[in-house]
């Protein structure tokens, strides 16, 4: 019998063991890797976005449907929790133009250090979950196996992608098993595949910028890249939940220009310019952003009726990317199947956080923020019920 039992050691299950310890509890930190916290150290390379600053109604409806669920969460511990949680560890932050809070090293490992080195816990690594044998937690580590019978335990495994980090999703049979209800998973925050033309490869790696994704309803400005395998990147990310779930793709290649202020410069003369120093002097429209609109808007309509292709240009893909290269997942432990404090109601005194929980968000500091703030529930609310 051990006090109390953390599996996963990525941002909600750090958090979820620093809670407990903080109320307590001798805490065992299971980790299926060689190291803690892979995947936030990952995210830390592009420079590890913290969190948002932004009104609190817009950032609450990123989270879209799981909005009501995670409130209470975010309420205790958004943004500004995060901002003086990550001040408290002795990393200096700072604020971008758009809201996004960095630090200001923008990487993940100081912090990470520092975070490991004030954390009381067992952190046990190299230690695989293979799921229950009664009522005891079975093991594979490099000892053998192991069976533990903790009081209480957070499980913080993660969703269904980077499963060379260690988010594989190999525990949600285990848990249905247990009569626990799983959604299943759908990649978050992914690129799409798209059959380029052969002449399109010299822009392979190109950032697009100044264009606008709309995808049904949605419309955001964002940079996206064109891969060898198609579009990926933050921009693309931004609308990939609408895409994923059937709206088409259209690009504003001049979002600062309506349509008819495109089609007004479109009217002037062309002389003995080729249309792409025709669109280039009139539109400033050059490299990555004409070479989608050759590939995917000819034959070109000449003179204003152009300006409909460049404000509207439909783009075909082949669906999303497989799930495993996702930057997260949507799916998992549905909210039916827990209580108010995130525990299972068919498992008593099994709780869940982070990515494993149905819920989904854009990048930008929102998967994050999340993951810390239901960490945090369920390590409070876990040591509540291990010691009422």
């Amino acid at each position: 019998m051990i006090d109390a039992l953390v599996i996963g050691a990525g941002p909600a299950g750090l958090m979820a063991a620093e809670t407990l310890t903080r109320a307590g509890r001798q805490v065992v930190l299971a980790e299926g890797k060689p190291s803690a916290a892979r995947k936030f150290l990952m995210a830390g390379k592009s420079g590890l976005n913290l969190t948002k600053i932004e009104p609190q109604a817009t950032f609450y409806a990123q989270y879209h449907e799981a909005e009501p669920w995670l409130a209470p969460m975010l309420d205790a511990f958004g943004p500004k929790q995060v901002q003086g949680w990550a001040g408290s560890l002795g990393q200096e932050l700072f604020t971008g133009s758009t809201g996004r809070v960095f630090p200001v090293v923008m990487k993940a490992s100081p912090l990470l250090r520092a975070w490991m080195g004030r954390m009381q816990v067992d952190l046990r690594t190299r230690w695989h979950w293979q799921g229950w044998e009664g009522d005891g937690f079975v093991f594979d580590t490099s000892e053998g196996r192991q069976v533990l019978h903790p009081k209480v335990t957070v499980l913080a495994l993660g969703g269904a992608s980077w499963a060379r980090l260690g988010s594989d999703g190999a525990w949600a049979p285990w848990l249905q098993e247990k009569g626990v209800e799983i959604t299943p998973f759908e990649p978050a925050n992914m690129g799409f595949d798209v059959a380029w033309s052969a002449h399109m490869a010299a822009h392979f790696g190109a950032p697009v910028k100044n264009a606008a994704l709309i995808a049904g309803d949605e419309r955001h400005r964002g940079e996206f890249v064109i891969s060898a395998r198609g579009l990926e990147g933050g921009g693309i990310y931004t609308v990939s939940r609408a895409l994923r779930d059937g709206a088409p793709l259209t690009l504003d290649l001049l979002p600062d220009l309506t349509a008819e202020e495109v089609a007004a410069r479109l009217s002037r003369p062309r002389g003995k310019d080729s249309l792409a120093n025709f669109l280039r002097k009139t539109l400033r429209l050059t490299g990555a952003r004409l070479a989608l609109l050759q590939e995917f808007g000819r034959p070109l309509p000449e003179g204003p009726a152009l300006a409909s292709v460049i404000k509207g240009l439909p783009v075909p893909h082949q669906g999303p990317r497989p799930m495993d290269e996702a930057i997260s997942t949507a799916g998992g432990v549905a909210r039916v199947a827990l209580d108010d404090g995130l525990m299972l109601r068919a498992v008593p005194g099994v709780f869940c956080a982070g990515e494993m929980l149905d819920w989904e968000a854009p990048t930008g500091g929102y998967l994050i923020t999340a993951c810390l703030a239901t960490g945090k529930w369920a390590g409070q609310h876990a040591a509540r019920w291990a010691d009422p």
